[in-house]
């Protein structure tokens, strides 16, 4: 014989009801107005499951008195069953407040947050969970890029304090986006994982802005750096960068993304820029007046600058490849190549002309020798017609400078004035270091001492100089002091 339908209500009420004053007890035992202990970091694992148990009645019994609200019983139980269960919903907010503030770090705790937040949502208290959650991420978030040292307002600083920054943003931004926002993003998944969408739009809300902000930052050094030469290293580094983390923004934030979006577009913009400023260094080699060339035939200014330069962009090979820019450094060379010859073309005397290519050619040469990037960006062809050209400005200069003496010593006329003469014309004039000083001294003793030995034996008694005379004068020819050795 079955139970009435009247019996059996009047059974499952009274179970409710010692739910209900179970669920009382241990609410009430974790107050939320008392805060001093966290129930999920102080109390015992079995106690705080207890506590999500005992929530979780609470919304069940606030259910079976709401399919008859016709009863009085029913209508006690249920303002009852909802004022504990706000209570308890008060609690778990508490926790989840604690739980994801320092020293707790939410991040420790992924499970317990997934338990939390699962009562919580299943309860109709879903605003509220996702609210608080939201708030300390976010102070969480901020508090981590600090310590990152991430200057998140470059956009209103100068170029010179964008320039001195840059560099530990650049680091800092590498940490961010490869392993800050992707271990905050593994966090709002594990946390809300009954809801994928509810994870992505929480991670939107606590990460996007900040990320945001990241790439703004980049925009902005971009932005200044216009087309300016001296600024394409520091575009070049925010390339670097966002190359490396752009797979992780797409990964975490989404290809379609405002975040994706804006660090694709800052990484074009680079391009651009660094396209500008090497075009711009172009122009500035090719407007160097021609005739303005270095005092005794020295190594030019504009040489030493466009070389130190080149040296530093072949650090950067890898960005300059993916610009389309890998032959810039080759073709950038061959701009100051031309310029130095027509600098040297200014030169009036014939032999100083040669000098002044000769030690040019030799340092263009030596910096690519010592630069071993550099010399795989240019390959064996380049440096091999360096070496060729500076022999064949050292064979020049040589015939230029000692051909005066050379006609004296076959005239057998005026050798000892011509050779005095042609030592005092060289006394003011340098070589671009002590390697070219001695290419210089070694092919002026070859092309003049033996000839000379010649001639004195056949017109020594008359000659106040003697073979070994001539070779210490050449030997003296640009000393040390005459070719500093400068980078």
């Amino acid at each position: 014989m079955s139970m009435p339908l009247r019996h059996r209500r009047t059974l499952s009420a009274t179970v409710v009801d010692e739910t209900v004053a179970a669920a009382a007890t241990l609410v009430g035992k974790w107050h939320p107005d008392d805060d001093g202990a966290s129930l999920f970091l102080h109390a015992s694992a079995s106690e705080a499951d207890h506590f999500l148990h005992a929530a979780l009645d609470l919304h069940r019994a606030m259910l079976f008195f709401a399919s008859d609200p016709t009863n009085a019983h029913n209508g006690n139980g249920l303002a009852q069953a909802h004022h504990l269960l706000d209570t308890a919903m008060r609690r778990l907010q508490l926790e989840l407040r604690l739980l994801l503030s320092p020293p707790a770090r939410g991040e420790h705790h992924a499970r317990t947050l997934h338990a939390l937040a699962q009562a919580m949502m299943t309860a109709g208290y879903g605003k509220e969970c996702i609210s608080t959650f939201k708030e300390r991420r976010r102070a969480a978030m901020a508090a981590t890029l600090r310590r990152l040292h991430i200057v998140v307002q470059l956009h209103k600083l100068t170029w010179d304090q964008v320039d001195d920054n840059i560099q530990s943003w650049l680091a800092a931004a590498r940490v961010a986006f490869s392993s800050v926002f992707p271990a905050e993003k593994e966090l709002c998944d594990t946390v809300f994982a009954g809801d994928a969408s509810v994870g992505d739009a929480v991670f939107e809300d606590v990460a996007s802005h900040q990320a945001t902000n990241l790439v703004a930052v980049a925009e902005a050094a971009v932005a200044r750096a216009r087309r300016a030469p001296e600024r394409l290293f520091r575009v070049l580094d925010v390339h670097d960068a966002l190359t490396e983390v752009l797979p992780a923004i797409m990964s975490v934030f989404g290809d379609r993304s405002e975040v994706a979006k804006r660090a694709r577009s800052v990484l074009f913009k680079a391009g651009e820029a660094a396209q500008g400023a090497l075009g711009s260094l172009e122009a500035a080699i090719e407007k160097e007046p021609s005739k303005a060339t270095a005092a005794g035939g020295a190594v030019h200014p504009l040489t030493r600058y466009v070389m130190n330069y080149l040296v530093f962009l072949a650090d950067y090979e890898g960005a300059l490849d993916r610009i389309n820019q890998q032959p810039s450094i080759g073709w950038l060379l061959r701009v100051l190549m031309r310029k130095i010859e027509a600098k040297g073309g200014s030169c009036r005397e014939v032999a100083l002309r040669h000098l002044f290519l000769a030690n040019n050619t030799h340092y263009v040469g030596r910096k690519v020798r010592g630069c071993n990037k550099l010399q795989q960006v240019l390959g064996d062809g380049d440096d091999e017609e360096l070496a060729r050209a500076t022999r064949r400005h050292v064979e020049a200069y040589v015939r230029a400078v000692w051909e005066k003496v050379l006609k004296a010593i076959a005239a057998a006329d005026g050798v000892e004035a011509a050779l005095m003469e042609t030592v005092a014309m060289q006394d003011n004039w340098v070589t671009a270091d002590q390697s070219m000083g001695d290419a210089l001294r070694a092919a002026a003793t070859a092309a003049v001492v033996p000839k000379y030995r010649m001639f004195y034996r056949r017109h020594g008694a008359a000659l106040r100089l003697t073979p070994g005379d001539v070779n210490a004068m050449i030997g003296a020819l640009f000393n040390a002091a005459s070719h500093p050795d400068r980078p």
